[in-house]
Order: C-alpha cells, then structure tokens, then sequence
C-alpha cells in the first residue's frame, strides 16, 4: 500500500469540501453515507475499525514465525530449550522467548474459565486439573473446548449448536439471590471457581535482608573470596586480609593480614566440613590452613608457582588450584610428612574445584574452558568435558540426583550444562544470556541458584529440570563474583565488585522433598 494510500485510509477527512450525505430512514434515524473520494472515483474504502477488535483478531491469527526482539538490559528473557537425543538443545519460539510466571499464569486461567463460563454457558469450576505440573516455557495454557492454534480457521469465535439449555428458576428479578462479596449476575459454577483453592504460589524475597560493606572486595572472576562455614561463620578475604564475621551474633574478627609476608594477598578461602579449619590461598601459590579456635596457622603447603584461585575440602584432604595449571591434593593427617599428590591436565588457569557429596569424584573447571572428572585412584582425569565456549568457574553437584554434575561458562558461554557422570553424557543445556559466575544446589528441594556478571548482574533461582526461572533478585552493581549458603540451607550471601556483601532468603524447609535411602545402597548402610 503507497503512503499517498495509507494517508487516506488513517486519515477522517481527507478532503475538507466533501462532507457526509445524511439520509433519513423511514424510521426517523439519520443514515450517514460514505466520504465520496475527489477523484470521483467509485471505489469505497472503509473506515478502519476500533483497535481493540484489530488486536484481538490479530491475536487470533495462528504464529507461524517468531520475530526477533531486541534484548533490553532491564528485562530478563531466557530461551526455552529442550534436549533432544541427538543434539544439545533448541530453541522454540526464537532467542527471546519468555513464559508466564506461575502466579499470572494461574490469574489468566481463572480468567478464561471465568468468561467461558458466563459466555460459553462451560461448567468450569476448578482450573487445577489443567494447570501443568511443570509448565515450560512457551507452554500455551489450553482450557476444555479450545481452538488449536494451528487451525485453518481464522474466525474469531466458532458457532455451534449448544448442547442444553440453562434452567430459570423463579423470577428474572429475582433469580440471583445475595451471595455477599460474589454476589451478581454469576452463575453458580463461576461462584464455586472463584472460591476455589488456589495453588500456594512460591514467594521469594526480592530484597536482602542484610548488607554488609565489604571494601576492597577484589573483582577478579578467577577468585573465591566468600565462604560460610557449618558453625554458621563467614569468612570474606579483602586484599591482604582475612575477616570472619559470626552470623550469630555480628562479631567481627580479623583472622590474618598477609601484607607482612613479602606483599602477599588472598585469592580464595574455603572451610572444613566440620567449619573448625579454614584454608587459605594466597597470590604466590601458598596454601595456609588455620584454626579458628586459637586462630593460628598450623600448615603452611607450598607447592605452587603462581596464586591459589581455589580449593575444596574432603574430610582432611586439601585440593588446590592454582594459574600454573595444576591441582595438588595434600593429607594434613600426615603431618609434616604430608606427599603431595600433583594432577595436571588442564592447559590453562584452574578457577573451579568441587568434591561429590560421596566425596569420592573431584570436578575441576579452567580457564581452558575444559570440565574434568578426577577420581581417588588416578592422577588423570576419567572424564573430560569441551562443550563450554569459555572459562569454567561455577560448579555444583545435585545433592538430589546421585551423579548430577552443573557447571557454568563465563561470558562467551553463558551456559548452564548439566551432566551424567555416572554414563558421561551430556543432558540439558540452558543459555542464561550472561557470564555465570557461581552456581549451588539447594539442600531442600530440586531447585539451583546461579549468579551472573556480564551483562545483567543478577541472581536466578531455576527449577530442576524444568530449569524455568522462579525469580530474579537485582541489586549489585558489579559482577556478582561470589556465592555461599547458609548451613541451613535458606539463605544465600552473594559479593560483588561493588564492595557490598548481600544476603538473601531464597530457599525454605517446608516442602523439602523426603529422600528415600535404598538399602542397597551401602555407602548409608556403613557405620
């Protein structure tokens, strides 16, 4: 249509000489005819009709193509992806494809069931048997008697012939009798849907309920600086100090300044199971473990050539990673005659370090974009992993599902990739369109929470394995570098280039589903 075209049909009066011929009816009522066209033409072109009308039969129209949208840095859109048995993933409706939260989801059927009723004469009164136990994202929300999308009709509303006949009862008047806040021209099967019970909707804290100010607080991805003990104590590394701060009661207490030892600096800290040690790492490749009781230093472990970016805990063993690409793991039950056992393979920075919840399987992420599988009995890996496009720092095991290993890329990524150790394939992979820095299981429910740095900073709680968003929590103004969970397992504290520690309620012990424990299984069984 050319725009001399398009300006005629928007536009009321086009030409101001010509004006609306009114015709009187036999009934009295004036009839206006059409606008006459100034070049006498005979052809008529209508008015447009109301927007409203054009947007529902717009909607109407079955989608065949998605359009692209250009992302937004305020709006979160994750694309729905699904595993197939012979690729990684696809996307459904396109890189933006965003779905219903549970809660509007739920409105929107009870509004559709509410209208089908009053205007289709459907006896709908409980929308429960149709909401999904897991919706996707994407999922249409289909109720009894609805068109598929994908039908050749484009007709607005279908006809048919109605099954029965609604029964009057007493006077027109009168037939509705008072029924309090749903009293009105409802009938009794929208009054029974509206007083139904409703889904108990999942509701999480949008801001924490703690800051603490964390100055030089360092913004390096390569780092872990951020770790909460089983004796619910938070240990923060800041520059060339260590600082313990006691969730119980706010004390703060300095553990150790390393600026005394040649300019030396923290690069990553990590608690003992029993939360009674606390190991140290440090810019020139220095492994410290100290006692928080008598807050001394017991071990001092050299070994590496460049800094500890991290290290994991298995019950008296210490693993460290470290720049020089090579992982050590030391008994401290040893003393000082303590042998170091030297797994190297990956080709660049170790950033990732995780124990199984067996303790019998170590998962390490580098900067090689490579995820290994170690286990107690080899020095090389018996797993290897390349689907990452970029350096792999967050890492979880599912205490949940046994052999359920989640790990994240950084900002060439943007990945979360869960995988089958106990077969070695790949399951599911959600890009979560920024850096993922950090990533941990809840202890309660199959549920993770990941935080992310370029280029939306935020925190997402998921469902597994729907792996659909259940909330976003905004605050930092940085990267979100750092990650660690309270030891009941509620709440979560997360640090950022910001110099701001933030806590979070996320998680909730209610509900926690009950593991059952097979008597097969003799890793429970053994005392």
């Amino acid at each position: 249509m050319g725009s001399t075209e398009e300006r005629r049909v928007l536009s009321q009066n086009v030409f101001p000489g010509t004006s609306p011929v009114k015709i009187y009816t036999p009934g009295g009522s004036p009839h206006v005819t059409p606008t006459k066209r100034g070049d006498f033409g005979d052809r008529f072109i209508p008015l447009r009709q109301p927007a409203a009308d054009l947007q529902a039969r717009y909607s109407a129209i079955p989608c065949t193509t998605a359009v692209a949208e250009h992302d937004s840095p305020n709006t979160f859109k994750r694309p729905y992806t699904h595993t197939s048995p012979t690729g990684p993933t696809s996307n459904r409706y396109g890189s933006n494809g965003l779905s219903l939260p549970d809660e509007p989801r739920q409105e929107h059927m009870v509004h559709r069931a509410l209208l089908r009723n009053e205007l289709l004469g459907d006896a709908i009164d409980d929308v429960r048997p149709y909401q999904p136990c897991m919706p996707c994202p994407g999922d249409e929300i289909v109720m009894p008697g609805d068109r598929p999308r994908d039908s050749p009709s484009r007709n607005l509303y279908a006809f048919g012939v109605r099954q029965h006949t609604p029964t009057k009862y007493g006077d027109p008047s009168t037939s509705q009798p008072y029924g309090g806040i749903l009293s009105g021209p409802l009938s009794e099967d929208s009054k029974r849907l509206l007083k139904s019970p409703r889904k108990p909707q999942r509701k999480v804290p949008k801001n924490p309920y703690k800051v603490l100010d964390a100055p030089d607080l360092q913004d390096d991805f390569y780092l872990n600086l951020v770790d909460w003990s089983s004796q619910n104590m938070l240990s923060v590394g800041l520059n060339t100090c260590v600082y313990l701060w006691s969730a119980n009661n706010s004390q703060v207490i300095k553990l150790c300044d390393l600026s005394t030892n040649d300019g030396d600096s923290v690069t990553s800290v990590q608690w003992a199971d029993k939360g009674d040690l606390l190991a140290v790492g440090t810019g020139k490749g220095i492994t410290q473990i100290w006692d928080i009781h008598t807050q001394q230093k017991i071990h001092e472990l050299a070994g590496h050539t460049s800094r500890v970016g991290c290290l994991a805990w298995n019950d008296q063993l210490i693993c460290s990673g470290s720049r020089d690409r090579s992982i050590m793991q030391r008994d401290l039950r040893a003393g000082n005659n303590y042998s170091d056992r030297k797994l190297v393979a990956h080709r660049q920075e170790v950033c990732g370090l995780k124990w199984s919840p067996d303790r019998q399987y170590l998962a390490s992420g580098g900067n090689d974009n490579q995820l290994l599988v170690w286990n107690l009995r080899r020095n090389d890996p018996c797993q290897i992993y390349t689907e990452h496009n970029a350096a792999v720092k967050a890492l979880a095991w599912s205490p949940h599902h046994h052999g359920l290993l989640v790990s994240g890329g950084g900002t060439a990524d943007r990945c979360l990739r869960f995988w089958n150790t106990l077969t070695g394939q790949a399951m599911q992979c959600i890009d979560t369109g920024s850096q993922v820095c950090n990533v941990a299981w809840s202890k309660h429910s199959s549920e993770l929470v990941s935080t992310h740095g370029y280029s939306y900073n935020h925190v997402i709680i998921w469902k597994y394995p729907s792996m659909t968003p259940v909330t976003k929590l905004t605050g930092h103004n940085f990267r979100v570098l750092y990650l660690a969970m309270s030891p009941d397992g509620e709440a979560i504290v997360t640090g950022a280039g910001d110099e701001t520690l933030r806590f979070w309620h996320v998680f909730s012990k209610s509900g926690a589903p009950r593991t059952s424990r097979s008597k097969l299984n003799l890793l429970h069984s053994m005392r």
